[in-house]
């Protein structure tokens, strides 16, 4: 059988902001069809990590590849259309006034495709129906709440139906309800043989969709191997996995780059 790369490799990552290693000779391979959990406490690393995979967050050494192509020296080989990314706390508004419909269907272009297709609409409709949103697809995101806003937000990524789908804290904010909706959602996505790659705090609701735990501390890659057990009380289903402190590799705005490619 012929040897195909991994989705995601990443070869002695090392990312510096400011005068801070954010990360640290990070090394992550994720094959086609696995659903990796990347987990750690607040400001290790996580969502840097993410992020510079996109290519959103500048490389200081290292290389990534999305689907054998290296995000960094040839970004226009990676194909962007294969992949679906939810940023952390980000508004899905972005301050226009846009409806849950609207937002969704924006998923479907990029710098390949200035016109979403004949199907959009449905296409569109299917995802918000995918996080339990449907009945509100007309609605301005502006009178959704944070958790609401989220959920757009993990539509917009699944109306791609893309090959790689990557979530940053999707759990945070979100009801129960939610929660369980998503987990269906990316059940779906894993039947077919798309490859997640989830940041989370705790498991919760998505511990059976999870093959393999990455932790990471200090910006270093610190167990890569079987999900480890939740902490005591973090696995009741009421447990909210929003933590009051902020962390320090906190979101950056989307880019010109994230909103033309992603």
């Amino acid at each position: 059988m012929p040897v195909t790369d991994p989705t995601v490799r990443a070869e002695g990552l090392g990312v510096v902001l400011g005068e801070a290693a954010i990360l640290r000779g990070v090394d992550l391979s994720i094959d086609t069809g696995e659903s990796v959990a990347l987990l750690g406490a607040n400001g290790s690393g996580k969502s840097t990590l993410v992020r510079a995979i996109v290519g959103v967050t500048p490389v200081t050494r290292g290389h990534v590849h999305l689907f054998g192509a290296d995000v960094g020296s040839t970004r226009r080989r990676v194909p962007w259309h294969r992949v679906g990314y939810v940023p952390q706390r980000m508004a899905a508004g972005a301050g226009v006034r846009a409806s849950a419909l609207e937002v969704v269907t924006s998923g479907l272009l990029d710098n390949r495709r200035l016109w979403p297709g004949r199907d959009a609409r449905a296409r569109a409709l299917a995802a918000l129906e995918a996080v339990g949103l449907a009945d509100r697809a007309g609605e301005s995101v502006q009178v959704f709440s944070g958790g609401q806003q989220q959920r757009v937000l993990v539509a917009r990524a699944l109306v791609r139906r893309p090959d790689l789908l990557i979530l940053d804290e999707p759990l945070a904010g979100m009801d129960r309800e939610s929660k369980e909706a998503l987990a269906g959602s990316l059940g779906e996505l894993r039947e077919r043989g798309a490859t997640l790659l989830v940041v989370l705090h705790e498991m919760a609701e998505l511990t059976g969709l999870v093959d393999r735990a990455v932790v990471l501390r200090h910006g270093r890659v610190v167990h890569d191997g079987a999900p480890p057990r939740p902490a005591a009380g973090h696995d009741d289903p009421a447990h909210d996995h929003v933590h009051p402190h902020e962390a320090e590799d906190t979101v950056a705005p989307a880019g010109p780059n994230l909103r033309v490619e992603l």
